[in-house]
């Protein structure tokens, strides 16, 4: 959904938009440019098809609206034609429905005028509804006058052309003839001829000067009339505008004060009509904020909580405790202190920032010949089988891994954190923000070698520097370590597991990620959800992102239950949904997390939790009342130029930038990476598969050392003392018989798990140039 957003329609004789209408239970809603004009709703499946292909016309003189949710609306005229239609927002729904309501009125008293009267046009001012067809017959009126004068010009420019010529033959023959009797009748003729064209010319030349004057008189009241439709539409649209925003406002009062009582009597009453959070700007007076209802599998709605908490008075905050949340103006309070504080610490002296690159060379359009990869498939094993890198992008996993920490701030923001459930929101909302650069990212990242490092480096810019590893090949495995100055570490170790189900690959991260806070301690674990990249086969491939995420901290037992919604044809609801509740060790909720993958998430303080009415599958409900919602995190826009470089963000376009000092086995050293880069993709085929080949023989290699290792003195004092063989050396079961280089792996006591951790002399390596126990995997 990358294309460019067409302006907002503005309402008026004409109104254009995009709107999404149902089509079948195969396909569900679809998107379709809408226009509106002289009474009649037309639609087209693209802007380009206005000028040739009409998909369908319906009348509103004759047509019903009707209004059915916060988004939805139906138009039908008596069951011959009915469209099921879907706007983006209900600000943009009540902006149509105006709009459909006023053509039909149009449309209407047009009608019965054009019945009941003639086309003559009254004398008294034309009211609103009167204005058009006054002018339109003014306008046919001059054009009949203005056609009449274009054919006084046409026929005065005939006659001229033809007395010019008998003037110009008699000229002719006046100098041919001798001097003599006929010489006054010559001239007698040029003389007649003459009076004829001179009469005809200042005809011609007072037909133009008729048709100037009248076009310049026309010109300046079309241009007068043209100013005041352009100034009344202006104030038709300000005045939509602001009834839309009244009507929402007053629909969001009328439900706060009918489903809500103060009893509280039944609040599941608010499951349907509920407004979505992404109101407005007349929201921000709002104190309340309502959630749209989650669908199938639905576990819990939101509605506004009574007013009586928004109160600054003590005596109503007293009754909560600060550990439960944070108040409105609350959440910088931190960074606002620390800019504020004089005595907070200052550099010493400022170091120019490094200035990174903003572009690669733009995507080649190579040509994939499917059949030449299909026919090397055949009797082979997958992982044996050298795939080109026309399905890939020029960055390894390793650094795909490391583009995690592109929303690093929502870590630092944590650290500052007094709370351990806001600080949860704030980890929660990092989950989320690490799929955001998969949205448009269809193509493979590099399979990294083993022993393959990458380091990333922010420490000066951003305050952090990580360092990646591929510490395994079968299965493939890859550990990350960050370590940031505001606080925080970040540590990871992922395995991917794939599974090809024909039309779709789902690609499934096995492994956890683990991030501990300095200063509080706690101590946060959680895993990846399962992507799927769909039209394998046949189609555009797109991406999407589903399963349910816990996010735990082992210190307190405070939990995050997020839902990634898998997206659906049939579904209301907005693509790529996420949704989360932050609770307590005894399983009190406290905060309530909303948003998409891809674009933002906010998240709302819970004031009160009722059980609401059964949803599907008779699971029953949870409504939480819950403070207006602040956002939390917001995806930064692509570069320009992005769909021509693999849409890669502004932090992927320096992964892969050459730095001097890194490690002799950084994936920024990669040849074939870089060829690719470069766009010399039939060299970086070749160079991939040499690199790959030279791994076989490294392996077969490790397993020769393995086998001479099992059969050494150790192995036989072993089997004396009844010691299997396999508790002598640890590398002979490694299934790749590989020591990794800077991580090592340990059983984490928070988590209870098995993982890689990083175990130090990395950066100290580099400060001092020695690589010399890196292996020569290039």
């Amino acid at each position: 959904m990358s294309e460019p957003k067409p302006p907002t329609p503005t309402p008026g004789d004409t109104y254009k938009g995009w709107l999404f209408k149902w089509t079948n239970y195969i396909k569900g809603y679809q998107r379709r440019w809408f226009v509106l004009s002289n009474g009649l709703l037309s639609y087209y499946r693209t802007q380009a098809e206005m000028g040739h292909t009409c998909r369908g016309t319906i009348n509103l003189a004759t047509a019903n609206i009707a209004v059915e949710d916060s988004c939805n609306f139906v138009i039908s005229n008596g069951g011959a034609q009915t469209y099921h239609l879907k706007a983006s927002s209900e600000v943009e729904r009540q902006r149509w429905i105006t709009a459909l309501e006023l053509a039909k009125a149009k449309a209407v008293h047009m009608q019965a005028e054009s019945d009941d009267s003639g086309d003559d046009c009254p004398a008294v001012p034309p009211t609103a509804g009167q204005g058009g067809s006054c002018r339109n017959s003014e306008v046919q009126s001059t054009l009949r006058t203005l056609s009449s004068k274009v054919e006084d010009l046409t026929t005065c420019n005939d006659l001229i052309v033809k007395h010019g010529s008998a003037l110009q033959r008699s000229l002719s023959e006046l100098e041919g003839i001798r001097v003599g009797g006929d010489m006054g009748e010559k001239i007698r003729q040029v003389t007649e001829r003459a009076t004829l064209f001179r009469i005809t010319s200042n005809a011609m030349i007072n037909a133009c000067r008729d048709f100037l004057s009248l076009a310049q008189n026309h010109s300046k009241r079309w241009q007068k009339a043209l100013q005041t439709e352009r100034d009344q539409r202006i104030r038709l649209e300000e005045t939509l505008e602001q009834l839309a925003k009244q009507h929402n406002h007053l629909e969001r009062a009328f439900r706060g004060a009918t489903v809500l009582p103060p009893s509280f009597s039944n609040p599941a009453l608010g499951n349907k009509g509920g407004v979505s959070g992404k109101g407005d700007a007349s929201d921000e007076d709002d104190d309340n904020e309502f959630f749209d209802a989650m669908e199938d599998p639905a576990e819990f709605i939101t509605v506004p909580a009574d007013p009586k908490y928004h109160r600054r008075s003590g005596s109503n905050v007293s009754g909560f405790s600060s550990e439960t949340g944070i108040d409105d103006q609350s959440v910088n309070f931190d960074e606002l202190s620390l800019a504020s504080n004089p005595e907070s610490p200052q550099p010493l002296e400022l170091e120019p920032v490094r200035q990174r690159r903003t572009r690669i060379p733009d995507k080649p359009n190579y040509y994939l010949n499917l059949w030449s990869i299909m026919k090397n498939c055949i009797g082979k094993e997958l992982s044996k089988i050298p795939m080109p890198v026309n399905f890939n992008e020029p960055l390894s996993m390793l650094q795909r891994l490391s583009e995690d920490l592109e929303y690093y701030e929502l870590l630092d923001k944590a650290a500052k954190c007094q709370s351990s459930l806001e600080q949860m929101c704030y980890v929660a909302a990092f989950t989320v923000s690490s799929y955001s650069t998969t949205v448009h990212r269809t193509g493979k990242p590099f399979n990294p070698l083993l022993g393959e490092t990458f380091e990333l480096d922010r420490l000066r810019e951003c305050g952090y520097r990580s360092l990646c590893e591929q510490v395994s090949h079968h299965p493939p495995a890859a550990a990350h370590h960050a370590l940031s100055e505001k606080g925080w570490s970040l540590r990871q170790e992922i395995t991917l597991a794939s599974k090809f189900r024909g039309k779709y690959l789902s690609i499934m991260p096995l492994g956890s990620i683990q991030c501990i806070f300095d200063k509080s301690n706690n101590h946060y674990s959680w895993k990846k959800v399962t992507t799927t990249v769909h039209n394998i086969i046949v189609g555009k491939l797109w991406i999407d992102q589903s399963g349910e995420i816990d996010v735990v901290n082992h210190r307190t037992g405070d939990r995050c239950h997020l839902k990634f919604a898998p997206y659906s044809y049939f579904s209301r609801d907005v693509p790529r949904k996420v949704t989360g509740v932050v609770t307590d060790k005894d399983g009190k909720a406290h905060y309530v997390l909303s948003g998409t993958w891809d674009e933002k998430m906010e998240f709302s303080r819970v004031m009160q939790s009722s059980k609401g009415e059964n949803g599907t599958e008779g699971k029953q409900r949870t409504v939480y009342q819950t403070l207006k919602a602040k956002e939390i995190w917001r995806k930064n826009p692509l570069p320009e130029g992005a769909e021509n470089m693999y849409f890669f963000s502004s932090l992927a376009l320096t992964l892969n930038e050459a730095e001097e000092g890194v490690a002799p086995t950084d994936s920024r050293r990669r040849p074939d990476q870089r060829l690719m880069e470069d766009g010399r993709w039939d060299e970086a085929n070749a160079e991939k598969q040499r690199l790959e080949e030279k791994q076989r023989t490294a392996r077969r290699e490790r397993e020769r050392e393995a086998v001479k290792a099992a059969s050494s003195p150790e192995e036989a004092d072993a089997q004396e003392t009844g010691t299997e063989a396999s508790e002598v050396s640890d590398e002979s079961t490694h299934p790749d018989n590989y020591q990794a280089l800077w991580f090592e792996k340990i059983d984490d006591p928070a988590s209870g798990e098995t993982l890689h951790v990083y175990k130090g002399g990395y950066w100290e390596a580099k400060d001092q140039g020695s690589w010399d126990m890196c292996p020569d995997i290039f």
